[in-house]
């Protein structure tokens, strides 16, 4: 068999790797079994015969898994997450078969907003990025998030660069319960054998790493115990405020748009920029039901400040706009971009945007 190409790995790689995974295992079987002729008596060469047929018995088979699982699609994928930040978004993948505890214990946290508003804590030159333990309010500080029950270690997959992991105390290995971390770079050598093995329960998808390496390149701040290392947007830490706040959201499939709605979730992803501000705010829109049309309530609890990026959204209160120059649409799984999408104001009270006009590509 394939090694390399088990099932449980090949449905955790993008549509890139799939491809490259392939090339990469043809090249190297061909190199090695089609030596030129001249190099063959006829023994040898009719053994490489039999080795060529071989490997194109298992090129078959091969191909035929990777084209189960690429067309397979959600049917073996695990839940996605897609993780809003002050600097850009990204999406993981949680591991609900291989860490089922772990991954229903975090996805408890992302269900309950509990993730939503807070900031990362502690990030770790070239090692980690970690959060999901405090929150901050004004004239308050530092508030913890409520905490579960710690749970039981569930350590199986490396540390590698990319992978989702929960914290957890020193010398306790089932004492994880809301924070957790993506590694950075390849922590396997420490992170694989410290204290039972750090659990981890998802990888991120896409591009995702470059945000997170982002945010590692940031400078941080030393607040104490739950701000040791945070990082800061800004040119010169001023006050928590300029901290890289996060907010979670489960969705239907990995998207990289900056500007996502699903039907199924009712839910609209989106930064906006308002009045032509020089800070913008990342939030979620959730549909409710009306007569009229789509109508979309924010979610101020899901609302975190965002730096400002091409593309980005943009709200006028002069004429209580919602502008999104272009919109990701899952309608039920059949995927469309929108242009140009503008809702309108519908009830201030209750700040809810009714979808107004949009342009087909």
């Amino acid at each position: 068999m394939i090694n390399l190409l088990n099932y449980n790995i090949l449905r955790k790689l993008d549509g890139y790797s799939y491809v490259s995974t392939l090339y990469l295992f043809i090249h190297s079987q061909v190199i090695n079994l089609l030596e030129p002729a001249y190099l063959l008596n006829s023994k040898t060469m009719n053994t490489k015969i039999i080795q060529i047929r071989a490997f194109c018995r298992q090129f078959y088979w091969t191909v035929f898994l990777i084209l189960s699982c690429v067309l397979g699609g959600n049917a073996t994928a695990g839940t996605i997450v897609r993780i809003a930040t002050s600097v850009g978004d990204y999406s993981i993948e949680l591991f609900d078969q291989e860490a089922p505890i772990t991954v229903k214990n975090f996805l408890n946290y992302v269900r309950n907003g509990d993730y939503n508003r807070t900031y990362l804590h502690r990030v770790v030159d070239d090692f980690v990025v970690q959060g999901g333990g405090y929150r901050f309010e004004l004239f308050v500080g530092p508030i913890d998030v409520a905490s579960n029950e710690p749970i039981k270690n569930e350590f199986g997959a490396s540390n590698i660069a990319g992978t989702v992991a929960m914290a957890k105390f020193d010398g306790n290995p089932d004492s994880a319960t809301s924070q957790w971390f993506v590694n950075v770079a390849d922590n396997s050598g420490n992170l694989d054998t410290n204290n039972g093995g750090f659990t981890v329960f998802g990888t991120v998808l896409g591009d995702g790493l470059q945000v997170l390496k982002a945010i590692d390149g940031l400078p941080f701040v030393n607040l104490g115990d739950k701000a040791p290392s945070a990082s800061f947007r800004t040119e010169n830490y001023e006050n928590p405020l300029d901290f890289v706040y996060i907010n979670t959201v489960i969705t239907e499939r990995f998207s990289s748009a900056p500007h996502v709605f699903e039907s199924a979730t009712g839910i609209l992803i989106t930064s906006v920029n308002v009045d032509s501000g020089l800070e913008a705010v990342s939030l979620q829109l959730k549909s409710v039901p009306a007569a009229e049309g789509l109508v979309l309530q924010v979610d101020l609890a899901s609302s975190i400040p965002r730096n400002l990026f091409e593309g980005i959204a943009t709200f006028s209160s002069i004429d209580n706009k919602l502008r999104i120059p272009s919109l990701e649409v899952n309608l039920d799984g059949s995927v469309s971009v929108l242009k140009d999408v503008v809702f309108s104001l519908h009830n201030a009270a209750k700040s809810q945007f009714i979808l107004e006009t949009y342009d087909t590509q």
